[in-house]
């Protein structure tokens, strides 16, 4: 049987099955399956556990006899396999097609593995996993199930938060769960006495250095191309990938896209921005933002930072930081034409609003 992660609980209090499959790219997410697996393992008396990490050139016959070789009289136990891979080989899928046919009694069987493509989902040990036992496919968390992801982990710490605290961890820890969690413990350790508020979010998201990406979105939605433009140099400077510049200038002008959109057709920017999750401490950039640039001129920024993307990929012809200037340049209001003028005033001190 195949389920979702989110079943995983519901499936293990109706009763423990001799064997289990856990594949996902998510390392977190799949860790806590497992963890659900082995806890409730240990609670039906499944006192060892044995772990066997498969690598290249890996002999298989060790896991069989290790399966076999249990005593009548020691601790029932879980032989956990971890293929990160998800490529047993021919030795392999025959040794795990084996054990789910016939399992010992005394033992259960949990295979954790990374993210399966499709011809190996179809393949004879996991049908054979599948028939013997429970199959667990855990999935990316999406943009918008994300901040409840996170809100959900808030509320099982019992920590007490201000209203758009899970949205700015979301918003930073797009796609990686881990580190979201990790951000949770550290709030947890520094202020579980108090509210929360997304002030202090902010600050333990401070990597310590002065610019980040986000600062470069942030001074590109508020129209100031000067400190725009410095944060773009100093992320250069300090070696910060040209790809994860875009793909946060990117990610920002695909929402605010979206955004102008909807409300040139008539919704209210209120119900338009709760939708999007745009909290309280960043509507008036969003709002100024909105104000500068039409949904059209966002939708030709969008454009040029697919090209940008194609230059990344050496798909096609351009230097890569110009095009990216050019790019931030756009999304500040800034006219290409005046680049020069405005790259030339960012490094003098005290310079104004380029906007």
């Amino acid at each position: 049987m195949q389920i979702d992660s989110e079943r995983l609980a519901e499936s293990l209090r109706r009763g423990l099955v001799p064997a289990y499959l856990v594949f996902g790219d998510e390392p977190l997410l799949v860790d806590e399956s497992c963890e659900l697996i082995r806890s409730a393992a240990r609670a039906a008396g499944y006192a060892e556990r044995s772990v066997t990490n498969v690598t290249s050139g890996y002999d298989w016959n060790d896991l069989l006899l290790s399966a076999r070789s249990l005593s009548l009289f020691a601790n029932a136990r879980v032989l956990e396999v971890r293929i990160p891979g998800g490529k047993p080989g021919q030795d392999g899928a025959q040794a795990l097609m084996d054990l789910a046919a016939h399992p010992p009694a005394d033992s259960m069987l949990l295979v954790v593995a990374g993210k399966l493509d499709r011809q190996t989902r179809e393949s004879s040990w996991v049908r054979s996993l599948d028939e013997a036992g429970v199959v667990v496919a855990v999935r990316p968390l999406d943009v918008q199930h994300f901040p409840a992801w996170i809100g959900q982990r808030i509320e099982r710490r019992g920590l007490q938060v201000e209203p758009g605290v899970a949205d700015i961890l979301a918003y930073r820890m797009e796609g990686n769960p881990l580190a979201a969690a990790q951000e949770l413990d550290k709030l947890a350790l520094l202020y579980r006495d108090r509210v929360i508020r997304v002030s202090d979010v902010e600050e333990i998201l401070s990597d310590n250095t002065r610019f980040t990406v986000y600062g470069l979105v942030d001074a590109c939605l508020a129209g100031n191309g000067t400190s725009a433009m410095r944060v773009l140099e100093s992320l250069r400077a300090e070696g910060v990938e040209p790809v994860l510049v875009l793909w946060a200038l990117a990610r920002e002008t695909r929402t605010m896209f979206q955004i102008a959109t909807q409300i040139s057709q008539g919704r209210a920017e209120s119900s338009v921005f709760q939708a999007h999750r745009v909290w309280g401490g960043r509507r008036p950039l969003v709002s100024n933002a909105l104000r500068r640039l039409r949904p059209a001129q966002w939708l030709g920024i969008l454009i040029r930072a697919s090209h940008i993307d194609r230059v990344i990929k050496g798909r096609a012809d351009g230097d890569v930081w110009l095009e990216i200037e050019s790019l931030v340049l756009a999304l500040c209001g800034v006219r290409v034409s005046a680049a020069r003028a405005v790259t030339a005033q960012s490094g003098s001190a005290g310079a104004g609003d380029a906007s």
